[in-house]
């Protein structure tokens, strides 16, 4: 096997190891407050983004569309998502955050922020913005597809 392709799979195993650990932190914060990822994903992007239709959130938290009605279910169940049909188009249900979730994220979220630089640490500043950048790079390239 030539190097590049070593490179290649050498990056590959090493963003899947990282990613896994780090959401094996994330994930254990997250369930001390009875939530999952996908959970707590809705409620932070309702939070920060406002109210959105149900059919466009999956691509925006990245789950399947499939499970976005369940989890929108157990988050109103919760008290902390609501529905509202649009009026403009009967067919479209908006998801929003209500009051209590609102308090929710307030409350969480700075503690759930700690874990993630905590998780993130053993690299700095610097090489935190490099590493962003160099993610982006090559997940815009993964997005549009290859040759």
């Amino acid at each position: 096997m030539d190097q590049a392709k070593n490179d290649s799979l050498d990056l590959y195993v090493a963003l899947t190891r990282a990613t896994q650990w780090l959401n094996a932190h994330t994930d254990k914060d997250i369930r001390k407050y009875g939530l999952t990822r996908t959970e707590f994903g809705v409620l932070e992007l309702l939070y920060h983004k406002g109210s959105q239709p149900i059919q466009q959130i999956c691509g925006k938290v990245l789950m399947s569309s499939g499970n976005i009605t369940y989890v929108i279910d157990k988050l109103e169940k919760k008290g902390f998502v609501s529905r509202r049909a649009s009026t403009e188009d009967r067919r479209l249900i908006y998801a929003e955050i209500t009051e209590p979730g609102s308090q929710f994220i307030e409350e969480v979220f700075p503690k759930h922020t700690a874990v993630i630089e905590q998780a993130m640490a053993g690299l700095s500043a610097e090489e935190k913005v490099v590493a962003a950048q160099l993610m982006k790079k090559l997940g815009k390239f993964a997005q549009c597809g290859f040759k």
